[in-house]
């Protein structure tokens, strides 16, 4: 077994490695105020950003779904990996040769399952590039030039070239440490008769990466007539490499993505080569399947989905290519963006438009797109003869379910009067917004209904399990206005404690009226208090947390935003707030105990009720009258 990794290197890796810089791998950020980032949450699916990165704490946090935790933390749940694997991967970005409690840098040994697999691409990659140069490889490098794309456009994205032999990658490999079992698990070999043997063979490769850059799959297009396998052949489902969670060229599309606000999705590896090289550097596809609800959750965190940004498909104009935009139609709605179809004329895809007329061709292509609801209205009403009254009554009967089942009732009613534009009932263009409306409807009420049974069912089953569990009556509000001073005071604690020490430090649990609220204050005196505060604070406090409950509340804490830009001024404030809360509750109780002595026979005890009422009354005058000095 793999040794420990030394914990002053795993500190190493966490220092050297910026969060921020991690997350931005993955999705879009922009600034969300003290000094924090804001982003599609990579975790749930949000249409508006709850998710937050505090680079200045090497955190994260999503206010919608709870995850949160630090570097390691995010590279783990994001890409399913050990700890030990998260670690591993970011020291291999950040340079730094990890040391094992058992001695021994041997990286073959010690590194795990997915660090491997990503090292044995990342070599096939290489080995791929190399043989395009081979002899053997002329038949690729003239389809690429047939193609439009020479020696620099081929290395930009890693175009490679698998030799016709059996096993000239599995050689390769093996003489580079790695094992049969780990070309086998990876998709880079297959079984065969005498052992494992190249999975691409004679075929024009293309390297598959995720959206940080890393190589976790290939996909060959074959070039002889005599190879009687598919036209395009991808590596298999693997631990690395799950299609329906790949878009092609998002690694070097995502940034000017974020930037402009546009991703063009087209259907295949040269399409995408054909748009970067004609100046549509957003361009990305599919790989080998139909874009889907997993690639609309990728793209919507790069883009920072917004009405703003927009999405466009390009297809071919054939009748198939229709199709496949029409389908298209069920995801637009999951974006906020809007969505542009982009039909080539002539049926020609990208490459070949760009081959035909040129670069410009394809950024009019692109620029010129229809915007989606649009194009499925009108493919739906084009199969009719609309000149006459029962063409336009079957066109109206196609197309009107198209725009009934737009989801934003304004653009609805918008696309309604068009499309009674479309068909001729410029007087009575109430006609075609009736029947949408009355679709639409129908529609809801289909949908309501099981929902209803569902929830009622769901209601039934949940109930026995809750009052075993003892939830009974209203969840805790931890932002209600009397809760809202003691969780600012905390995150003050977390963030600032230099501003809150050593006053915080003599504040009891008590005064935390909230349960999960004592138990982060707990935790940051088990912690050493906001007076012992270093490097380490934050994560001492986190492991001084009794449960994950607790430890997701500290990272929220310390992510979410102080409700106040001069935090220095506003500490004192808050501090003399929370104190002056504990003293009004104190007050009322002993009111009240004065309330139930009366005329009580023990004179003892109702002069010391009194003069502790006082003497808070007191205190709680100078804490409004001198604020922090009181304390």
């Amino acid at each position: 077994m793999a040794g420990r990794i030394r914990d002053e290197d795993v500190k190493t890796v966490r220092d050297a490695v910026p969060i921020d810089s991690v997350v931005a791998q993955y999705l879009q950020l922009r600034p969300a105020g003290g000094g924090n980032l804001k982003g599609l949450c990579p975790f749930h699916d949000e249409k508006s950003p709850s998710f937050q990165v505090s680079a200045s704490k090497g955190l994260f946090y999503c206010f919608g779904c709870q995850e949160g935790g630090d570097t390691l933390d995010f590279v783990m749940k994001l890409d399913h990996l050990t700890f030990s694997e998260a670690v591993e991967r970011l020291a291999a970005q950040a340079g730094i040769t990890l040391r094992y409690e058992d001695g021994g840098y041997n990286p073959a040994r010690q590194q795990g399952e997915r660090t491997r697999l990503i090292e044995a691409h990342k070599a096939a990659a290489r080995f791929y590039t190399e043989q395009l140069d081979s002899a053997e490889a002329e038949i690729g490098r003239a389809f690429l030039a047939a193609r439009g794309f020479g020696q620099d456009a081929a290395a930009h994205f890693g175009v490679g070239y698998a030799p016709a032999g059996w096993d000239h990658l599995v050689r390769y490999l093996r003489g580079q440490g790695f094992t049969d079992k780990e070309l086998l698990t990876g998709g880079l070999a297959s079984d065969g008769r005498r052992g494992p043997i190249d999975r691409f063979r004679g075929r024009l490769v293309w390297p598959i990466r995720d959206i940080t850059g890393e190589v976790i799959g290939f996909g060959a297009r074959k070039l002889r007539d005599d190879d009687n396998g598919p036209k395009y052949l991808n590596t298999p489902e693997t631990p690395l490499y799950k299609k329906s969670h790949v878009l092609y060229g998002i690694d070097l599309a995502k940034k000017e993505i974020g930037r402009t606000g546009r991703a063009v999705v087209v259907e295949g590896y040269t399409d995408v080569m054909a748009c970067h090289l004609a100046g549509v550097t957003t361009a990305i596809a599919t790989c080998g399947t139909a874009f889907a609800s997993d690639h609309v959750k990728i793209l919507r965190r790069v883009l920072m989905d917004s009405s703003r940004n927009k999405v466009i498909f390009t297809f071919d104009g054939d009748a198939a290519g229709q199709r496949a935009a029409l389908r298209a139609f069920e995801d637009d709605q999951k974006f906020a963006a809007a969505t542009n179809i982009a039909i080539s004329p002539g049926g020609m895809d990208p490459c070949e438009l760009r081959l035909a007329k040129g670069d410009e061709a394809v950024r009019q292509l692109v620029d010129e797109s229809t915007p989606l609801f649009e194009f499925a209205i009108r493919s739906a009403t084009d199969q009719h003869d609309i000149d006459t009254p029962e063409g336009q009554a079957a066109a109206l009967e196609a197309a009107a379910p198209i725009v009934a089942r737009i989801k934003d009732t304004a653009i609805r009613h918008r696309y309604a009067v068009m499309l009674s534009g479309l068909l001729g009932y410029v007087i009575e263009n109430q006609v075609a917004v009736r029947r949408v409306s009355q679709l639409a409807t129908w529609q809801r009420d289909r949908k309501q209904q099981p929902e209803a049974r569902h929830t009622r069912g769901q209601a039934a089953a949940e109930a026995p399990s809750q009052a075993a569990r003892g939830l009974t009556g209203p969840p805790l509000n931890l932002r209600a206005p009397h809760h809202r001073v003691e969780r600012e005071l905390l995150k003050l604690a977390l963030q600032y404690p230099q501003l809150v020490a050593p006053a915080f430090d003599a504040y009891g649990e008590d005064e935390f009226t909230g349960p999960p609220y004592a138990a982060v204050r707990r935790a940051i005196a088990e912690a050493g208090g906001t007076e012992g505060a270093d490097a380490d604070y934050l994560r001492r406090v986190s492991d001084a947390a009794p449960d994950n409950t607790t430890r997701s509340m500290i990272t929220e804490l310390a992510v979410e935003a102080v409700q106040n830009k001069s935090p220095d001024v506003y500490a004192g404030r808050i501090l003399v707030d929370v104190r002056l809360q504990a003293v009004k509750r104190r007050e009322a109780e002993l009111r009240s105990e004065a309330a139930r002595l009366g005329m009580s026979p023990d004179p003892e005890r109702h002069t010391a009720v009194h003069g502790e009422l006082w003497a808070l009354q007191q205190y709680g005058k100078r804490l409004r009258d001198q604020g922090v000095e009181a304390l």
